[in-house]
């Protein structure tokens, strides 16, 4: 028995037998275009374009069919890539300057791409480049006239197994019989993790070399609960993973009763439990799950695949779309967290390039010196506060100064649209993300300028413990249960409830039934989740004594490892259950 640790994408069990995936990749070779069949070879390109164009309305009509309108946002995001001037002008342009065929031109440029993508910071969006691939490899095969394989063709029960899986094979799965996959690479944010959260598919990504090990037909286990893959489990295996997967289908159909229940411990502690959500989705599927609160809106692929940055009246659209999907219920719309290497493509004059862009011009930093990006999002914001409770964050904050450096823009857009005559709400709640170890050490400074706290734990804990939890060789090393990260959040709780305002996670950490107890006994307010974990968050806060919880946080607190603090979660649980 061989057992891998990957990356949780959609949660569930699967145990059946393996169907390894070959690669499908097309082999790209460079060949050179004589002078005279140059234009030939702009048209076979710009031809791949077009019937890329109709394979996306067919993938459209299958999501909308399947999935809803919620998930055929994906497909506009694919066409979004398909007209970027990154493939339209240069893929031509290399063909023409330099003489070459344009497969390879397109893999040239996709490369390229590729990395300008590697130096993202937030996973989320680094994860996207898997669609930009996704629509490089329908070009390449429609310019190789390559026919694809399909997954439909899978006709018995298996578990797949891939290298990587792209949105348009995970489309399919739903019409196969794949009870779950793995796959070498991936992110739990990648659409394709998120189109299996969608289909009720248990998957597990990021496993490195899960293709190599498995071969077609061994038994396998993929545990999308815990991120593990157990390659020929033992009888005692199976059925440990069979009982658990009976008790994951009722505590499912249990989960729906939750949904109209209020977000309150045994004891009667009231909390908020919240969603997080991007500003381009279609918020109506996450509505249904009834939240408290929308604890945080990202901005920042409003700014993606484009050649300029949005306008007002964009910003304003989005804005109102969530507001009146969500009311009467708060929602927290951020500042866009986008990073310096973005100005070029969105057509502004750039720095020069960043050795380390994760410590660098990103966030609050970049807004600020580009106030005219900053100015225009505040104006959407107010705007669309006059027709619900907006509140507005402020991303990578490490000093007072820049709080106040976004006051004074936030008071000029105001003051600038009450002249003009528009409809504003001019008291907008304004909060800061605590990401960065000084913003948690002078909070009580900062609490003079802000209403409210939400803690950013993704980013705080990759601060505090020096750790890129992207890079494979200390990626193990980032530990949500380390102790010097839980006594800064019991200081930020501390500091920001001594001046009577409330502290929200919107980190994966609040998203982690194992994490909650102990966030809970901090003196959180609010955990703002991820959709697909919102009732199973809400059912384990109802489950939970404050006093227990408490009780717990302090005992956590004087502990020395983060092995100690397990053990004493895991413990507590025991009890529990």
């Amino acid at each position: 028995m061989i057992i891998i640790k990957g990356i949780a994408a959609s949660s569930g069990i699967a145990i059946g037998r393996a169907y390894v995936l070959e690669d499908d990749d097309v082999v790209v070779e460079k060949h050179d275009v004589p002078r005279d069949r140059i234009k030939f070879e702009v048209k076979r390109f710009k031809d791949a374009v077009k019937m890329t164009h109709a394979d996306l309305d067919a993938a459209e009509q299958k999501v909308l069919l399947m999935l809803g309108r919620q998930h055929a946002k994906l497909i506009d995001a694919h066409r979004l890539i398909l007209k970027d001037p990154l493939l339209t002008h240069e893929v031509p342009r290399r063909i023409t300057e330099e003489m070459v065929n344009a497969e390879y031109a397109l893999s040239q440029t996709l490369e390229q791409v590729n990395k300008h993508f590697e130096k993202i910071d937030d996973e989320f969006f680094r994860e996207r480049r898997h669609d930009l691939f996704d629509v490089g490899k329908r070009l390449i095969r429609h310019l190789a006239r390559q026919e694809k394989k399909s997954l439909a063709d899978i006709k018995d029960p298996v578990v797949l197994i891939a290298r990587n899986l792209y949105p348009s094979d995970t489309l399919h799965l739903r019409e196969s019989r794949v009870m779950g996959f793995a796959t070498d690479l991936g992110g739990k944010t990648s659409h394709t993790a998120l189109l299996a959260q969608s289909m009720e598919i248990p998957a597990v990504v990021g496993l490195s070399d899960i293709t190599r090990q498995v071969k077609n037909n061994d038994l396998v286990i993929v545990d999308g609960e815990q991120g593990i893959v157990i390659i020929a489990p033992g009888p005692e295996a199976v059925e440990k993973y069979q009982k658990m997967k009976r008790q994951l289908n009722q505590a499912e159909r249990f989960l729906e009763a939750v949904k109209k229940l209020p977000s309150v411990t045994r004891d009667g502690h009231k909390l908020q439990i919240a969603c997080n959500l991007d500003a381009r989705e279609d918020p109506s599927a996450t509505a249904a799950l009834m939240p408290d609160a929308v604890g945080l809106v990202r901005t920042e692929s409003m700014y993606m695949n484009r050649t300029a940055p949005p306008q007002e009246e964009e910003h304003t659209t989005h804005y109102l779309n969530i507001v009146k999907a969500f009311a009467p219920n708060p929602i927290t719309l951020r500042l866009a967290d986008i990073g310096g290497d973005k100005l070029t493509d969105l057509g502004i004059e750039s720095h020069e390039k960043e050795d380390n862009p994760f410590m660098g011009l990103r966030g609050v930093r970049l807004l600020l010196r580009h106030p005219e990006l900053l100015k225009v999002q505040l104006r959407g914001m107010v705007r669309a506060a006059a027709s619900g409770p907006v509140k507005i964050m402020i991303p990578m904050v490490s000093s007072l100064g820049e709080v106040q450096g976004v006051k004074r823009l936030l008071a000029e857009a105001c003051a600038e649209l009450t002249r003009e005559g528009a409809h504003i709400q001019p008291n907008v709640d304004v909060g800061i993300m605590v990401e960065i170890p000084s913003s948690a050490i002078i909070l009580d400074a900062m609490l003079t300028e802000i209403q409210f706290v939400s803690v950013g734990t993704n980013d705080l804990i990759q601060y505090m413990l020096a750790v890129d939890r992207v890079n494979q060789h200390v990626a193990h090393l980032y530990d949500s249960f380390h102790p010097a990260v839980l006594r800064v959040l019991h200081l930020i709780v501390q500091t920001t409830h001594k001046k009577g305002k409330t502290v929200s996670v919107c980190g994966e950490m609040a998203s982690d039934p194992k994490a909650v107890p102990l966030l809970v006994g901090l003196g959180v307010d609010t955990l703002s989740v991820t959709p697909r974990m919102l009732l199973k968050v809400k059912h384990t806060v109802r489950s939970l004594s404050f006093e227990r919880c408490s009780q717990l946080a302090q005992s956590a607190l004087s502990m020395g490892t983060s092995e100690d603090v397990r053990q004493l979660v895991m413990s507590s649980q025991d009890e529990n259950s």
